[in-house]
Parts: C-alpha cells; structure tokens; sequence
C-alpha cells in the first residue's frame, strides 16, 4: 500500500494536473499529496473516519503551520494560540480561530497553561496537539487536559513521564533489554560527587539534564575541572529551561553517529519503527542536517535498532509517534540515549521516504483508532534530507542567533521535489524571544546523490534578506566530500572547521567565474543606465559601450578585468582565460540564472551602488567586490582613507539578547579578566584596571 502511495506522489510531482484529477476521482479514500506551498508527502485519507470536530494547537511558528495542514486535509477546524508579538504571524492567519495567550516571554504565553487552558474552555476544543518544545514533553498539562475531557495528541502522562526524565528511562530501557551508555544511574548531588563519579566511570563523561533536550544542560568534560565547571554551567541551564537542575553523568562515547528511530505506536498494544534518520551533523548538541536513511546502518543493524526502539515504546504502553535516539560507534554498537515523546522536528524526512502523515497519525491514534500498517508495510523509498535554516551567523560558533525583518523572502518551490516548513512569510520578523529558525528545506530524490543535487539547487535558490542566515554553512556541509562519502559524525564540524566556518573557499575557476559574473552584472547595470524609455541617451562624453577595462577588488587582490558585449553574451577576459557569459539580465531579480561556457550557476545580488560596491551569494557565500573603470580605479588612489572605528572603550554582544543583570555600578574598578558565557564562551581580556564611569 506504502509503495502505490509513493507512486502516486512521483507522479504528482511531475504531473499535476493527474494528481488533480486523481483526487477528483478517488472512490473510499482520497489520495493526498500535498504540494501546497510548504509540503511533500502522501497520504492516504478516509474522509468517512471521524475524528475531532475542533483541535488547538499549544505551538507556534512552523510546527503550528504544519498541523494546521493536516488538520484541514481531515477536515478539523484550528485553533491558534499566539502572543501579542505573534498576532499577524502565519500561523494565527491559517488557523480558523486565534486565542492570545499573553505577551512575548514564553513563560507569560506558550507556557502559560492557566491561558492556555481557558483558550481550550472558550473555543471548545475537543484535542490540543502540542507540537515540539513548550509543552510538547510537560506531563502536568497533559493531566490538566485529561482532567478536563480534552484529548492530549500524544502518549499518556505515564510515558511523558516516564521518558522525559533520563535516569528513569535510562533504568525502563535497561529492564526492556535495550543497550544504554555506561553510566550513573542517579542523580547527582553537587560538583564533588560529580568529580568522584566522573572519575569512576573514566573521562571523558558526559553531563546533562535529566529533564533536559534539544541539547540544553549538557556538557563534555575530559577532566576534575571541566567536571566541576560543567556541573555548574549544566545545573544552571537545566534549572532555567526546564525548572529542573537534577543531572547525571555517563560515559562519553566520542565520535559517534547520532541516528535515531522514529516509532507510531496505538492504544491496541501495536507499534512499528519507521526506519531511521541519521542526525550526526550538529553544533552544540543542536542537529544542522539530517537524512533518511543513514548510510552506515546495514539491514540487520537497522532492523535491530528497530525492534529495541518498539521494545521500549512498549514496555511504557507508548501510544503516538515518538523518537528513540541511539548513539552508534564506528563498530555500529548502538546506545539508547533517549526518547522523544513528541513529534520531532525533522519528522518530515521520515515522511517522504514512507509516504506516510505522521501528524494524521497522531491524530487517529489519539483519537483511539488502530494503526492501518504493519511493519512489513513500511517501506524505504528513496532518499530524503533535510536543511534547518536558521537566522544565525554561521561565521561566529558556527550560528549565533540573528534578529530582524524579513525585507525579502522567497522559497526554492519552483526546484522539483521540495518541501519546505515554514511559519513565516516576506515581512515577519525574527525575534530574540524564540528559536530563530525560518524553516526546515527537504528535498527528496530516488537516492542520495538526486537527493543532494536537488538540495544544492534548493539552497542556491533561497531568497532570505533581512536577517543573517546559516545557508552559507548548510551548503558547505552538504557538498563536502566527507558527508557525500557518508563519512560524518557528532564531530563533523569542529573536525572539518577547526578554526571555526570560514565559508566556500573559491578555486581558481570559481574565483574567475565569480568575477565574470559580477563584471558582467556590472556592465549590463551600466548599459542600462544609458537607456531611457528604452532609447540610448545623449552622452556628453564619447563612450564605447562594447568594450569594458575595469579593475576588481576581491578580498585582498586586485584584478584587471575585460569585458565586451553582444547582446544578452558577455566575452569577459581574467587572467588571460576568456569567458563567455549569458543571462537575460533582469536586475530586478532576486535570483539570476547565469550560463558561463555551458557551466550553470544560481546566484543573488544582494547590494550594489554608485560607488562600484557589489554583494553576490555565489555557492551559497557572499562575496563582497568593488568593480571601478580603469580610470576610475586610478583616481581612487588619490582618495583619503576613512579612519577605522575606535572599539577599544566598546563593549559589544556577539549576539542579541536581553540584559538580565548588570553587576557593576558607576566608580567601581573592573579589572580584566576571564569571563564565561552561557555558551562556554571565554574571551581573555588584557588592560589595566578601568573605573566605571
């Protein structure tokens, strides 16, 4: 059944008009595969199975969108729950209803339950599905709502609980046969035990939050001092996250693949794993990009991972879609790390390889329906990967948060086989008060190599302005030649990036390419600027059109540069090596489709002026040039330099945030020193002492 799905989508994605016609003719089911603007997947949906007439969403952002569509393929009106500073977000635009649930922090809003269970009470919902993060994992709102006759999308408070906390669901795995890190199973009471357990189990160990996720409240310590500083850092962490300081210590295996399985399981005691996805490229414990499937598992590795994963979801009566996170060594020996009992966010690329809804899932499962597959129905049907696009600079620890509004925002949906999960649109802002990622960008192919050429395309075609953002590093990653090889684990970046992400390194051709495009662009704009209402003006100076010599400053060198035109061709000469390059040229665009000797590039100019200065996103980077006439470049000599910024009495944050203390006051002496930051950061400053003035 799984199978005919996929058939159905592929050739939906090449024929559309079929797929319309397809729905329109379906008897007992509609087949669905949504190309909407934001998804790919199918489906299939029995329009005559009832399930919720009304269902809130306790989420935000681009989970908050992607329940909303499935709600409304199975015919459920939404409710949308938002901040004050969320009321036009898009999210509370597709959603049939909008309840706000208090201002900005989300302590006062999406974790406000007292808001958000009168939400419930004033709309009537019948469920809540809570999506990922906020109250997606919190067993006392799932309670409340049980208390209140209102369907928790989602496994029972005993799983949450039993789950969420990872010494308990490290001690369940054990009992249910599942390989678990060695470790200490306890909680750990202060930084002196955590030294005399640290030294027990043997460096390097592992500290984090028992209560903790998403990479918050862990840390690696190879030594007594990085355990005593880790405990600390990790205790802070875990208390402002998650209201929970308890951690534990286990072993740390370095090097790993991080590969996790997916599980659905119903109220009738049936449970399947639906394949793996690999999530080895991360940065600070954060996944960047992820895969279905791996290409380390082997059949019986992956089958094995498998059956543990629905040993354990059985062994709590799991009833949802969930996740089971398994460190692998270079061996493929896996270890439970520990399971999600939510949806995850990467959830999507499971879907395309399986064809199967796993929103729609939850949904039917909750709702108390058996699953409609068995295991050997779940196939692996070609290759998915997906990109996370934050707002972030991937030039400072590779991604500091970024904040602005989107001026210009347009998805790569003209690319085939492109999904993108989105909750904002052209003129929304990223704030500091939540996670700054703009979307999630899958692409699919029959295998991986399609997967990740529709994925460089999909990149190269994505128009975000506005805000930093992370595509530079995404790209680097995918087209290096140890993740095409397969070879990557939890230490790819630090290991491929020592020095920190520097972005693409241009060869020699690309360097030439790069200059021959943004000469080309150059002329093209100066061409232009002789036409008016699309005749030549009358110049005052004799002017050969045809025939370009400029001098280009790329980074630290200088290039002599000929460029001559006919028609939409360019002949540009760099370094002796002639080029020939074609475009239609519309300046206007945010995209331009460049053809340089039968080599086809995408790229975006992002800024140009009067004064030569031009920006291009070129193989994901931006390159900054400054593109003068010969002339021009002679008389530049003679201009004054301007003066470099004086920064020595500035104190400036690598990223924006919110001043939460302040420990000096006016005439105190502040004396240089080490000082650490929540992201174990540490800047070594060298001076007298200063007195605040």
């Amino acid at each position: 059944m799984a199978a005919s799905l996929r058939q159905v989508a592929v050739g939906a994605w090449r024929q559309p008009e079929r797929h319309l016609l397809a729905l329109q003719c379906a008897t007992r089911y509609s087949r669905w595969c949504l190309i909407t603007s934001r998804t790919l997947y199918t489906a299939e949906y029995d329009p005559n199975e009832k399930t919720f007439e009304k269902l809130l969403i306790a989420n935000r952002g681009e989970i908050a969108c992607r329940v909303i569509k499935t709600c409304k393929k199975m015919g459920i009106k939404t409710v949308a729950i938002h901040s004050d500073v969320d009321s036009t977000a898009v999210h509370v635009k597709m959603a049939d209803e909008a309840v706000c649930v208090g201002p900005a922090p989300t302590s006062k809003s999406y974790l406000n339950m007292d808001a958000i269970m009168e939400a419930i009470k004033k709309t009537r919902a019948q469920a809540v599905h809570p999506g990922y993060g906020f109250l997606s994992e919190n067993k006392e709102f799932a309670r409340r709502l049980a208390s209140e006759g209102v369907t928790f999308i989602g496994p029972d408070t005993h799983a949450i609980q039993a789950m969420g906390d990872k010494i308990e669901s490290k001690l369940l795995a054990k009992n249910a046969k599942v390989n678990t890190i060695p470790g200490f199973d306890g909680v750990v009471k202060d930084a002196d035990e955590a030294v005399r357990i640290a030294r027990e189990i043997g460096y390097p160990v592992m500290i984090k939050a028992s209560a903790g996720g998403g990479g918050k409240g862990m840390r690696i310590a190879w030594d007594d001092e990085e355990t005593r500083e880790g405990f600390r850092f990790s205790s802070q962490e875990a208390a402002s996250s998650f209201g929970d300081d308890r951690l534990l210590i286990e072993k740390f295996i370095d090097n790993p693949r991080h590969i996790e399985i997916q599980v659905l399981a119903d109220k009738h005691d049936n449970a399947l794993w639906l394949n793996e996805r690999e999530c080895s490229i991360q940065r600070r414990n954060q996944k960047v990009v992820e895969e279905a499937p791996s290409t380390f598992l082997d059949p019986d590795t992956r089958r094995a991972m498998g059956e543990q994963a629905v040993a354990l979801a059985k062994a709590v009566k799991y009833s949802s879609a969930g996740t089971v996170e398994f460190l692998v060594d270079t061996k493929k020996n896996f270890y439970f790390l520990e399971m999600n009992t939510r949806l995850q966010v990467e959830h999507p690329i499971t879907e395309c390889i399986t064809g199967l809804d796993l929103v729609q899932e939850m949904i039917r499962v909750a709702k108390g329906y058996p699953l409609r597959h068995k295991q050997a129905d779940i196939p692996i049907n070609g290759w998915a990967v997906e990109c996370r696009v934050y707002a972030e600079d991937p030039y400072k620890s590779f991604g500091l948060p970024s904040i602005g509004r989107l001026s210009q925002y347009q998805e790569p949906l003209h690319v085939s086989n492109v999904r993108v999960d989105s909750g904002i649109q052209e003129g929304s802002d990223i704030s500091i008060y939540y996670d700054p990622m703009i979307s999630k960008l899958i692409t699919y192919g029959s295998d991986r190599a399609e997967a990740l050429q529709r994925m460089e395309e999909a990149l190269d075609n994505y128009v975000i302005r506005g805000v930093t953002h992370n595509i530079a590093l995404l790209r680097e990653v995918i087209i290096h030649p140890r993740f095409v090889q397969g070879d990557i684990s939890t230490k790819f970046l630090p290991d491929v990036y020592p020095d920190g992400f520097k972005g693409h390194k241009l060869t020699d051709l690309e360097k030439r390419e790069l200059l021959a495009i943004a000469t080309s662009l150059y002329v093209a704009e100066q061409l232009r600027s002789q036409q008016f209402l699309g005749s030549p003006r009358i110049s005052l100076a004799k002017l050969d059109l045809n025939n370009w010599e400029l001098s280009v400053q790329l980074g630290d060198g200088t290039y002599s540069v000929t460029v001559s035109n006919n028609g939409s061709t360019f002949s540009v000469e760099v370094d002796g090596m002639k080029l020939n390059v074609t475009n239609e040229w519309n300046l206007a665009s945010p995209l331009s489709s460049v053809t340089i000797d039968g080599t086809h590039r995408t790229i975006q100019c992002l800024s140009r002026d009067a004064a030569g200065n031009i920006s291009i996103q070129f193989l994901g980077t931006v390159y900054k040039l400054r593109i003068l006439t010969k002339l021009a470049a002679e008389l530049s000599k003679y201009m004054p330099e301007k003066a470099v910024e004086d920064t020595t009495s500035i104190l400036r944050s690598p990223m924006p945030g919110a001043v939460v203390a302040v420990s000096v006051k006016p005439g105190d002496l502040v004396l240089a020193a080490r000082m650490p930051t929540s992201h174990r950061e540490r800047t070594s400053w060298e001076g007298n002492e200063t007195k605040m003035d």
